[in-house]
């Protein structure tokens, strides 16, 4: 593709094409994991950047070494293994490690992000070998820009950093407090943005903000690598985050900020702090609300019910089920053409206590407070506890599970579901698989093949009625990964809820069930994420550039055509360009 997509269209990141200029020779250059190609380096590079002698004599394509290194992948002992080979791959060859990755996307996803990457941070402590992104720590809240200031890029006006996510290891992958390891869920974000969205690995920045732990385990191993105290709150802990917001913005003007597995009440507190003024995201409220609201767009096609109209019960009301429905809400209103508070009274969510009722008064978190069920509805002389009573009254189109309590979704439940919607849609989402709601198996027969299934870990196809059908997986990596690079691309100057709703609507028509509604999955599956991530950061964009939050002038959004050409020929592809010595 032309690099002047779009002719007068200004583009916002470096060229992805063409020769590159490297600063670097010899053992740096071999050192450096974005320049370094290996046995890559062709005799004109080899001579050129003093490598004479440095490598072995014969040169080898980029498919060859893809070939070595999935071998090497493939002799690894077991999954965790397997995620620190990938580790060092990272460290030592940027193009070769995402190439691989690009290749084996489908096998090798569960061994970068999770399970696996959570198995890698909780173990952070005690493999840790090599430091890979900036730590702030809340004991030292003055040294804040002086560690950021690290990674300016010299020359850049933009600082060199496009994309940060920053998270305080708090609430990660399921598994709880990690303190420090939190890094570790950065980084793993961050290769996810650039394997599915094309980000500039060479243009982001994991942040893990050390506040302490409250995990008992961590606080008394002596070979924890963060602070051994107990999380700092309240005051301190907000100027710090403050500090961090305030100093990125400073240093990195017009990137985009990525809160990542936050505890429940921060993760709130934060994006409702931030978000009205820069561009930020958290992918455990917003994320997971999105790929989720965009199946319900995709069931609701299928079943003609209509968005005005849709009943929803989430069981399990914390920081996944609370942003679930927080876009659905936004998501109603927007289509219905009403307020968010006109609107709320469709969706009901259930907790430990049962059925959110506003009687329940402070013990309600924040997020949940909207969602109370007011006292005029007569609750409390209903059985508010049992989930099967709550549907019978409800009848609800749509069942979420985020409660991480197996088995939850019963026969009964179900069949409950089915006996009052035709093509109930009934998505178990909790992570691990062992935690969640239902089997895709069991749903299919308990409904008589009638449920719409997507769930928050990969399943295989389904039989049922001598049909296979394929299970969505509500993996966030088809979505935030688009969402971050329409904002990149645009330089937003804040992701607002419109963007964020079409979004999923470019996300729901490319679902599979689209096509072929009896064995078509919800969701795209995520070896298409790319592509998908080039419509979903289109939509952004059109938003950016309708709503005046755009800061890139002459986007070409008129034509489709144009506006794809444009965001395409930015995004990084893992090959290996000509070199040319600066």
């Amino acid at each position: 593709m032309a690099p002047d997509a779009g002719k007068d269209s200004q583009l916002t990141l470096p060229p992805t094409r063409g020769p590159l200029q490297v600063p670097l020779s010899g053992r740096l250059l071999l050192d450096s994991p974005f320049y370094n190609k290996g046995t890559g380096f062709t005799s004109q590079e080899r001579l050129d950047f003093r490598l004479k002698g440095l490598l072995p004599t014969n040169i080898q394509t980029l498919d060859e070494q893809v070939k070595r290194a999935y071998q090497q992948y493939s002799n690894q002992g077991d999954d965790l293994a397997k995620n620190t080979f990938m580790t060092s791959m990272a460290e030592q060859n940027t193009v070769l490690y995402y190439r691989l990755i690009q290749d084996h996307l489908k096998e090798m996803f569960s061994i970068i992000y999770t399970p696996t990457e959570g198995d890698a941070i909780e173990n952070y402590s005690r493999v840790f070998r090599r430091p890979d992104g900036c730590f702030l720590s809340i004991k030292h809240p003055d040294e804040v820009e002086e560690r950021m200031s690290k990674f300016v890029r010299e020359g850049d006006p933009d600082g060199g950093v496009d994309y940060i996510v920053v998270s305080d290891g708090e609430e990660i992958l399921g598994i709880g407090d990690q303190g420090i390891g939190g890094i570790l869920i950065s980084v793993a974000k961050l290769a996810l943005t650039t394997i599915c969205a094309g980000l500039h690995p060479d243009r982001t920045l994991p942040v893990v903000l050390d506040t302490g732990t409250d995990n008992e385990d961590l606080l008394s191993d002596d070979l924890y690598l963060g602070h051994r105290f107990k999380r700092v709150r309240g005051e301190a802990y907000t100027d710090f985050v403050d500090r961090f917001v305030r100093t990125a913005k400073k240093l990195f003007p017009k990137a985009y900020i990525h809160f990542e597995d936050f505890g429940l009440t921060n993760a709130r507190t934060l994006l409702d702090r931030y978000r009205n003024e820069t561009a930020v995201f958290n992918d455990d409220i917003q994320g997971t609300g999105c790929v989720t609201l965009a199946a319900i767009m995709a069931g609701l096609h299928i079943n003609k019910v209509k968005m005005e109209e849709l009943r929803v019960v989430i069981f399990g009301a914390g920081t996944a089920g609370c942003g679930i429905a927080e876009q659905i809400q936004a998501a109603i209103a927007t289509k219905a053409g009403k307020s968010k508070d006109e609107v709320v009274s469709q969706i009901w969510c259930v907790d430990k206590p049962g059925l959110l009722l506003e009687s329940m008064g402070d013990s309600l978190s924040a997020a949940q407070k909207p969602y109370a069920r007011p006292s005029s509805e007569g609750w409390e002389d209903k059985d508010h506890k049992s989930l099967q009573a709550i549907i019978a009254s409800v009848k609800p189109h749509v069942l979420i599970g985020t409660s991480t309590k197996p088995g939850a979704f019963t026969k009964e439940v179900v069949q409950e579901m089915a006996q009052h919607v035709d093509r109930p849609l009934i998505f178990p989402l909790s992570n691990p698989t062992r935690l969640h709601e239902a089997k895709p198996q069991d749903l299919a027969e308990w409904s008589e093949g009638r449920a719409l299934v997507a769930t928050g870990s990969p399943f295989s196809p389904v039989k049922y009625g001598g049909k296979e059908i394929e299970v969505a997986e509500c993996n966030n990596s088809v979505c935030f990964p688009g969402i971050g690079l329409g904002a990149v691309l645009s330089r937003a100057k804040l992701v607002t809820d419109k963007m964020l709703v079409s979004a999923v609507t470019a996300l729901a028509k490319e679902a599979p069930a689209l096509k072929d509604p009896d064995r078509g999955a919800l969701v795209p599956d995520v070896e298409d994420a790319r592509r998908v991530s080039v419509k979903i950061a289109m939509a952004v964009i059109r938003c950016a550039v309708e709503d005046g939050l755009a800061q890139v002038q002459n986007i070409p959004v008129r034509n489709d055509e144009d506006l794809q050409e444009w965001v395409e020929v930015q995004m990084w592809d893992p090959v290996y360009r000509e070199y040319k010595k600066v």
